[in-house]
């Protein structure tokens, strides 16, 4: 029996386990210098565009309270932020790093607290994105509280020690992504926000959105988000340098806190603590579940993450659902309505933009970029181009062009072009012999050989690299590396590839991944695997029907063939109660009613809080075989045969090779 408990903990941990992206690797890079193609590629970029720029950085800079120091660790005492790790960004943009991305990196190098206007404040460069405070007769509303905890808590300490003490008042979650809701617990503890009955405000669709994304793809999209966001680069001038949207990201503790005011009507007026609110819902853009709002006392307007300073991810390279474009642009056409009057657009990235004028010119370039990456695609589409083709062939007008708002440090045109392809017509370019192609690594093997082997397409390659050809060097690394992931000499030449690449790139998630890759080449996969015990404050809010879909894609269906298994799973503390049923080879659930009789194998029962330790995995068989909370009725040994059935990933896997 102990034998079969172990293995019923051990699998039920795996297979519902949550992922998120550690620390980063400690090991230094063998970074190769910017060759002179490269070079010549940012001094063309410096001699196309105005760099310097005085006007954005003098708003980067306006109203700068007091700008923070130190480190912010977690209850482990592990560094979460490192507020002097970007110092060495100043100055002119060195060999190994795009031009135009530099600029970015210095504007988002303005960190701080900042006053956006009477009223309202903005703490910048604590995480990913931006945490604002707006007055409200009795304390600050705060608008997205960061991604983690121990930022958040950082940040408002940081506002009350310049600002004076404030309770906080209202909490308004403008959209469903992590980096805008995680840190909540930091600011307003679970027990306060119920005693004292503190307004959450969030769209529609939001407590679904923010939670289910992470369950289902969530191993998947954390190994591609450590790539994206430069997980384990170190941040120096040939690593991570910046993220587009801002610095980088906080992997603290992530949380939530389930709304109780919802935005369900396109428009809906709202007075909170005192201050009128104007909210818009503005789903299926650049979120599921997205909110702006106006204030108009204050002439200020807030557009959440539907406008930044660079072009957002139509596609994001971690991995999501593809963003309409057109409704993007749609919107923000509406939001030159709804901003008329405004004094000052503030968003929950970057710096405001004040002054009528400026703001009608700025959310203009916004709407007109993501319309004519629209229109010219679905143009160039119906003349029976593929996405690559287009992508290849679209060029920005001189008028978007030059204003560098609408530049792709985020997002980039050619990913965006092939994101507007997929949204219409999906992955098959209607060429006959992609409808079932060999598999990458089989074809590679046969590429190698009609080359003449490795050593002929690995000269090949060194030809490219040394004429700077580096997609073409990289396209043949890949091939090489597909047919024998062990060749040395393939693998540091196409690390070098990659990292010349990563210097050209003016967007952060192309830099990112390019030099993530080029890292992993040489310093192999991540040590330890993705722990979920960094989302435990999420868990503690997110239906137990998400955790049971996530369980039903762990399903090994070749082991789970011909088997009919019936499981009850009963919460204990909360009297919820689910069926979970094998039937040809997929796993259904159904809630139970309380009384409810159905035929099983196996019941295990327990509280949630148990069964959150187990997902996590602090509960582990010992703690299964003696607590008080959890006991097991009808077969063990089915109990443990069902288990058996789920996969156990731990989410390292290769992504510039492919595993064996």
């Amino acid at each position: 029996m102990t034998y079969r408990l172990r293995h019923v903990c051990a699998v039920l941990c795996a297979c519902l386990a949550l992922s998120v992206a550690g620390c980063s690797n400690d090991t230094p890079p063998s970074n190769s210098a910017a060759s002179a193609s490269t070079k010549a590629q940012h001094a063309a970029v410096a001699e196309a565009y105005d760099l310097r720029d005085s006007a954005s950085f003098a708003a980067a800079q306006q109203g700068l309270i007091a700008a923070p120091s130190g480190q912010v660790r977690n209850a482990d005492g592990d560094v979460i932020w490192d507020f002097a790790s970007f110092a060495f960004i100043h100055g002119a943009a060195p060999d190994t790093v795009n031009s135009s991305l530099w600029r970015q990196a210095l504007l988002n190098n303005q960190v701080g607290l900042f006053k956006v206007s009477e009223g309202i404040w903005q703490l910048r460069g604590f995480d990913l994105a931006n945490m604002t405070l707006i007055a409200g007769d009795t304390g600050w509303i705060v608008v997205d509280p960061l991604t983690s905890r121990e930022t958040a808590a950082f940040a408002l300490a940081f506002a009350r020690q310049h600002l004076g003490e404030q309770a906080i008042s209202a909490v308004v979650f403008t959209h469903s992504h992590v980096d805008h809701f995680g840190g909540v617990l930091g600011v307003l503890s679970a027990e306060e926000a119920q005693a004292r009955q503190v307004p959450i405000i969030a769209p529609a669709g939001f407590m679904d959105e923010a939670t289910s994304e992470n369950l289902l793809m969530g191993l998947a999209m954390a190994r591609r988000a450590s790539y994206m966001y430069g997980q384990r680069l170190p941040r120096s001038s040939t690593g991570l340098v910046d993220n587009g949207l801002g610095k980088a990201v906080a992997f603290g503790q992530a949380g939530i806190l389930p709304p109780t005011l919802i935005i369900d009507q396109p428009t809906q007026a709202l007075s909170i603590d005192g201050v009128p609110f104007i909210f818009h819902s503005m789903p299926g853009a650049e979120a599921p579940a997205e909110l702006t709002f106006s204030l108009p006392q204050h002439k200020a307007f807030a557009g959440a993450e539907l406008v930044s300073q660079t072009l957002h991810n139509l596609y994001t390279l971690r991995g999501a659902k593809v963003r309409d474009a057109k409704q993007w642009s749609n919107y923000l056409q509406t939001l030159l309505t709804q901003a008329d009057g405004a004094e000052v657009l503030f968003n929950q990235h970057h710096w405001p933009v004040w002054g009528a004028e400026n703001i009608r010119s700025f959310l203009t370039g916004q709407r007109d970029v993501y319309r004519f990456l629209h229109d010219q695609t679905v143009r160039w589409m119906n003349a029976g181009l593929h996405a690559d083709e287009i992508a290849e062939r679209i060029r920005l007008p001189a008028s978007l062009d030059q204003q560098l708002s609408v530049h792709g440090y985020y997002g980039t045109v050619k990913h965006n072009v092939k994101a507007i392809y997929q949204f219409y017509l999906g992955w098959f370019d209607a060429q006959p012999a992609n409808l079932d192609p060999l598999p990458q690594a089989d074809a590679a093997l046969r590429y190698v050989a009609l080359a003449g082997g490795a050593e002929a397409m690995l000269k090949a390659a060194q030809k490219a690299y040394d004429d700077g050809d580096y997609r073409w060097a990289a396209e043949l690394g890949k091939h090489l590396l597909y047919a024998d992931r062990d060749h040395q000499a393939a693998r540091e030449l196409q690390a070098k590839a990659f990292e010349q690449l990563g210097y050209q790139a003016e967007g952060t998630p192309w830099r990112n991944f390019y030099l993530s890759g080029a890292y992993e080449l040489r310093h192999g996969l991540p040590e330890q695997a993705f722990s979920p015990a960094m989302m435990l404050d999420m868990l503690r809010h997110t239906d137990t029907e998400h955790f049971l879909d996530s369980m039903a894609t762990r399903l090994d269906a070749q082991a789970a063939e011909g088997k009919s298994l019936r499981i009850v799973l009963d919460f204990t503390d909360s009297g919820a109660r689910y069926l979970l049923w094998l039937e040809n080879s997929v796993l259904h659930h159904r809630t139970l009613a309380a009384a409810e009789a159905v035929e099983r194998d196996a019941q295990l029962s327990l509280s949630k809080d148990f069964f959150l330790q187990m997902v996590i995995g602090k509960a582990g068989a010992a703690s299964l075989l003696t607590s008080d909370e959890v006991s097991i009725d009808g077969s063990v040994l089915k109990l443990g045969e069902f288990f058996s059935l789920l996969d156990k990933p731990d989410g390292r896997f290769a992504i510039v090779t492919r595993s064996e």
